[in-house]
């Protein structure tokens, strides 16, 4: 599954595949496969993901169009 929204996202914040990656502690190629979807996005990686652009797990994932998280 290609994962649109964390490559649009990390686009629209001028962030390259390594800061996006830094902040998941992870390698850079490991990064791009999660969003080439080769690689399926851990959980633990899209709940940080989601917490650092604020929005929903949902939205990030493309389940939803509302960006916002439920508070």
């Amino acid at each position: 599954m290609k994962y649109q929204r964390i490559e649009d996202l990390r686009i629209d914040n001028d962030l390259t595949q390594q800061q996006v990656a830094d902040i998941l502690f992870c390698k850079r190629e490991v990064y791009r496969r999660y969003e080439k979807g080769i690689r399926e996005l851990p959980l633990s990686y899209a709940i940080t993901l989601a917490k650092y652009y604020n929005v929903s797990i949902d939205y990030l994932v493309g389940r939803t169009n509302n960006k916002n998280p439920i508070s």
